[in-house]
């Protein structure tokens, strides 16, 4: 009862605590972990040692990647390099699918680059191009929105996915091929949501002048930064699986090197560098962009770390045998993690908080709900994401992004945005069930 009554009041204080009281997500999930070892009995030092272990071992799996990737998000936003990557895919896609053309570039620039700063980027593009097509501007705001927020909660490099994986210990490679399957898969429905219902809500398009003309990078290096980190990731997965013996090859060290997710990160923010005219201070400084890619990662990093102490606390305190004994009659499997992830969404806004914390709650659960094989890791992290899509309303910072850039008002903005990350959460539910029962 013990284990119940705390991870209960655990969990409340962490939804007030962001909600309500405004207190920053990191010390939030600190002072939970503290306040659910009190109450589940753990003596002090069991205390102690939990949260330097659960921060500490987290932050040696994934600090450093979540802030490399981050950084390669930075230099292509700050470049100009996702702007130049987006209008290729809008020329190539044409514009007689607009819709497509707009979801699908969300879907690619989403994967380095935070899914706000995507639509800030895109916002201008989409009501020009929408504006030309004569299309609903509902429709196509729904298609890049939607396309956007599918690969920030399901594909690697984006922190939220990294963290996650690395709290649950999931195999980042097939984080990355998985993620990119499911994510296609969800957007399906959400492709004639958005040119069916989306398009019916009625936005005003208000045109801003054009910019004046400036440096572009490259396409190829633009693109580089973020293909050839991903490759080196997959490519170490299939050296290392199991069924694969390449241990003997001449490659096979150089790839397991370049394809571990530090070092393949660290290559793309190198490539990264090619992306300004000019590599100065106002790039690799303490108050350049890559400066600027600490301030923005930071945040991210501490709230990670204390979700790997909430974690391993739950984990020292023997919660798992209580939750094997409450399973023991029946699993809830991927549905736990789902619906614990969305109920997280929903009620603190932000999807990277929900599925750390998530993560961090399932961790030590894993085994009793009868997820401990790498697929199923992955699976559950997967899961996670899909939840913690569920749902995007008014205390999401990407609901107001969207909302103000575009001229929607909050019932507009429920009626796309909300309803859109319902489907997309849902429909990423059901593909993924399906492949628990494949596989």
């Amino acid at each position: 009862m013990l284990y119940a009554i705390g991870l209960i009041l655990a969990l409340g204080f962490i939804i007030l605590g962001i909600v309500r009281w405004k207190i920053h997500p990191f010390f939030v999930l600190l002072l939970a972990a503290m306040g659910y070892g009190f109450i589940s009995g753990m003596d002090v030092q069991q205390i102690i040692a939990s949260i330097n272990d659960g921060f500490g071992s987290i932050m040696g799996k994934i600090g450093l990647i979540i802030f490399f990737g981050v950084a390669i998000g930075t230099l292509l936003e700050k470049s100009g390099g996702a702007l130049v990557i987006a209008t290729q895919l809008l020329r190539l896609l044409g514009e007689k699918s607009v819709h497509l053309a707009m979801m699908f570039t969300g879907f690619i620039l989403s994967i380095p680059v935070f899914a706000d700063s995507s639509f800030i980027i895109m916002n201008s593009l989409n009501k020009a191009i929408t504006h030309k097509a004569k299309l609903a501007f509902g429709g196509t705001t729904a298609a890049l929105a939607l396309g956007l927020t599918a690969t920030h909660v399901f594909v690697p490099p984006t922190p939220g996915p990294i963290a996650a994986a690395g709290i649950v210990g999931a195999e980042l490679g097939s984080l990355i091929f998985w993620g990119l399957i499911v994510s296609i898969f969800a957007l399906i429905p959400c492709y004639f949501f958005a040119t069916r219902i989306a398009s019916r809500v009625n936005i005003p398009i208000q045109l801003e002048p054009p910019a004046s003309t400036s440096y572009q990078p490259r396409l190829s290096y633009s693109i580089l930064c973020i293909l050839i980190p991903i490759l080196l990731i997959v490519g170490k997965s299939i050296v290392d699986f199991p069924a694969n013996d390449f241990s003997d090859t001449w490659f096979y060290p150089i790839i397991s090197f370049l394809g571990t997710p530090v070092i393949a990160l660290l290559i793309g923010v190198a490539l990264g560098l090619l992306l300004p005219e000019k590599l100065n201070t106002e790039i690799y400084s303490s108050s350049g962009w890559l400066g600027e890619a600490v301030v923005i990662s930071a945040p991210i990093i501490l709230i990670t770390g204390a979700g790997g102490i909430f974690g391993t606390m739950l984990q020292n305190s023997g919660i798992g045998d209580m939750i094997a004994n409450f399973f023991s009659a029946g699993s809830m499997g991927l549905f736990l993690p789902f619906i614990l992830a969305a109920c997280l969404k929903t009620t603190q806004g932000s999807s990277t908080v929900a599925l750390i914390t998530a993560a961090s709650i399932i961790a030590p659960m894993m085994p009793a709900l009868g997820l401990d094989t790498s697929m199923e890791k992955t699976l559950t992290v997967l899961a996670i994401g899909a939840g913690s899509t569920v749902v995007s309303h008014a205390n999401d910072s990407f609901f107001w992004v969207l909302t103000q850039l575009t001229g929607m008002d909050v019932k507009q903005g429920n009626q796309i945005q909300t309803l859109g990350t319902l489907l997309l959460g849902i429909s990423a539910f059901i593909v993924i069930f399906t492949l628990s029962l494949i596989f």
